[in-house]
């Protein structure tokens, strides 16, 4: 079996759009490593391969986050067919392009999917009240978040019509019993909000240790104009000032920059 994870680069093999593509999602992969958002090899990001209708990039099933690299992505189409990937044994986890694949059919202005199974968000995905907007972090999804009920393992193509149907023109959505995922119409947009959504879930489990009659709840017109305000457009397109810095940390750490360049 080759299970190497030395693979040659693919830097001047593809054009500059997918090669930005391929490092920017390189580094989200790595990001979310970093902020403790991974569950060993599983979970997925993909990320719409500019120019490329139907294409996306995932990562190799078997690889940890840490070691994503731009040039070890796997291409794929909406219906998980492999169209390009090193050579390896390593291949996709079916789950990843069941979620992934029909949201990016169904949703054009998405350009990146995130789903995670993080120990607070699986917390707040198994409660009945869901995410609570009880802090500013929180209040962004007030009435911008969706749900969708638990029907085990995402193995199931009957799921993807249910999937997208729940999930509708949110950018979020907590999937019952089982994860986080959000969209967004970049990388560094949807790491944004996932980082987010992870915040606002490790800040209600810590809340809700005190107790729930300890909770205190903004208003709504507050919460209301709260979400508002961090809404894509409102403001700033969230996420792409952050990116900058979300680089430069990556460059500090050891090995830097160029080891999910390559």
């Amino acid at each position: 079996m080759r299970y190497s994870t030395d693979f040659p680069s693919l830097r001047g093999v593809v054009d500059d759009a997918e090669w930005k593509s391929r490092t920017d999602l390189a580094a989200c992969y790595r990001l979310m490593d970093h902020y403790g958002m991974t569950d060993m090899i599983y979970n997925h990001i993909t990320a719409q391969i500019p120019g490329k209708e139907g294409r996306l990039l995932i990562n190799l099933y078997g690889l940890l986050y840490k070691e994503i690299t731009a040039s070890n992505l796997v291409e794929i189409d909406y219906d998980g067919n492999v169209c390009r990937k090193p050579d390896t044994d390593y291949g996709i986890n079916k789950s990843g392009y069941v979620i992934h694949g029909c949201i990016h059919r169904a949703r054009p202005d998405v350009h990146c999917v995130i789903h995670t199974h993080t120990r607070a968000g699986m917390a707040v995905a198994s409660m009945r009240n869901g995410l609570l907007p009880i802090t500013q972090t929180a209040s962004r999804f007030h009435g911008h978040i969706a749900y969708h009920e638990f029907e085990g393992p995402a193995v199931d193509l009957a799921e993807q019509e249910r999937l997208v149907a729940d999930l509708g023109s949110h950018n979020a959505m907590i999937l019952r019993n089982h994860g986080l995922l959000v969209c967004g119409a970049s990388v560094p947009q949807a790491f944004n909000l996932m980082y987010q959504l992870e915040m606002a879930c490790r800040t209600q489990v810590d809340a809700l240790s005190a107790g729930m009659e300890q909770v205190r709840m903004p208003g709504e017109e507050v919460l209301r104009r709260s979400a508002h305000l961090y809404q894509p457009g409102t403001r700033r397109p969230y996420g792409e000032l952050e990116w900058h810095a979300m680089l430069r940390l990556l460059a500090a750490e050891p090995g830097g920059y160029p080891s999910y360049e390559s």
